[in-house]
C-alpha cells in the first residue's frame, strides 16, 4: 500500500477511535448520579429565581437574569470541577485506564476524548439550563415589566463565554489529573487557579495604579507575571452586559474566544505530554 494511503488510514483509524471513546465517555457521565443530583439542585435553584426577584419589584427582571446567568455560572463551574478532576483518576483507580492502553488506542485519543466528552456535556447542560432560564427571565418580566428590553442574543453570549471559560478551567483540571495520583490535588488545585484567575484582573489594575508605585519593583514584576500566566477569567464575563441589554464590542468577544482557544491548546499539548511519560 502507498505511503499517503497508510497515513490516511491511520488518520481515519484515529479519527474513529476519538469519536468512540468520546462517546463512550459521555454515556458514563450521563449515568453519573452525582451529576444528577447537580443538576437537579440547579433546577431548584432556577425555580426559586423568580420569588427572589420579585423581592425587588422595580428590577424584577434585572434580578432574574443575573441570578438566572449566577446559577447557571455555578452548575457549570461545580459539573467542570466533577468532572474534570475525577475523570482520569477515577479510571486509574477502577484499572480501566490499564484495560484500555491494551487496545491499539494512543494515550493522546484517550485523553482527547475525556476531553470532548466532558465538553459536549458541558454544551448539552448550558442548552438545557439557558432554555430554563429564559422560561425563568420571561416569567420575571411578564409579572413586573421593564424599561429595559431583554437582549435573548446577549444573554446566549454571556452564557456561551461562561461554557468556554469552563473549557479552559477543564483543560487546568485535566492536566493536573495527568501528574496527581489522588482525586485533591487535581480538585483543590483547580479550585485555587479559578478563584486566582477570577481575581487577578482587579489585581492588576489595582497595582497598575497609585498604589503600585508603593510596591518594591521585585514585588511587582512577580504580581505582573503572575497575573500574565493564570488564566484571566474575566474576560469572559459579559453578565453586565446581559443584564442592562449593553452592546458587547465584537472585539472583546473575538479576543476571548482566541484567548481561550489557545490557553486550552497549551493546557492540553501539556497534559498530553504529562500523561504519555506517566507510568500506569
Amino acid at each position: 500500500m502507498p505511503l499517503p494511503a497508510v497515513l490516511l488510514s491511520a488518520k481515519r483509524m484515529s479519527a474513529h477511535q476519538f469519536v468512540a471513546l468520546t462517546l463512550a465517555n459521555l454515556r458514563m457521565i450521563i449515568r453519573d448520579r452525582v451529576l444528577h443530583g447537580v443538576l437537579g439542585v440547579a433546577g431548584v435553584m432556577l425555580v426559586l429565581v423568580p420569588a427572589f426577584s420579585s423581592f425587588s419589584m422595580r428590577q424584577s427582571q434585572e434580578v432574574a437574569i443575573s441570578l438566572s446567568l449566577s446559577a447557571i455560572s455555578l452548575v457549570l463551574m461545580v459539573l467542570t470541577l466533577l468532572l474534570g478532576t475525577s475523570s482520569i483518576w477515577r479510571d486509574i483507580e477502577r484499572r480501566y485506564t490499564a484495560s484500555i492502553m491494551t487496545l491499539p488506542v494512543s494515550r493522546v485519543i484517550y485523553l482527547l476524548g475525556k476531553f470532548a466528552a466532558m465538553a459536549l456535556f458541558l454544551l448539552i447542560c448550558a442548552v438545557i439550563l439557558t432554555a430554563a432560564g429564559s422560561l425563568v427571565v420571561l416569567l420575571a418580566a411578564t409579572q413586573y415589566p421593564s424599561d429595559l428590553p431583554i437582549s435573548w442574543g446577549t444573554i446566549a453570549l454571556a452564557v456561551l463565554a461562561d461554557l468556554v471559560k469552563y473549557l479552559l478551567l477543564g483543560g487546568i483540571a485535566i492536566l493536573l489529573s495527568t501528574v496527581s495520583t489522588s482525586f485533591f490535588l487535581p480538585f483543590f488545585g483547580t479550585l485555587a487557579i479559578y478563584l486566582a484567575g477570577s481575581a487577578s484582573q482587579e489585581v492588576f489594575e489595582y497595582v497598575s495604579g497609585q498604589f503600585g508605585q508603593e510596591i518594591p519593583a521585585l514585588s511587582l514584576a512577580a504580581i505582573k507575571g503572575t497575573y500574565y500566566l493564570l488564566p484571566n477569567f474575566a474576560a469572559f464575563n459579559f453578565k453586565v452586559h446581559a443584564v442592562y441589554a449593553l452592546q458587547v464590542q465584537p472585539g472583546s468577544v473575538v479576543f476571548a474566544c482566541i484567548y481561550a482557544a489557545t490557553y486550552t491548546g497549551l493546557l492540553l499539548i501539556l497534559a498530553a505530554w504529562s500523561f504519555n511519560r506517566r507510568a500506569l
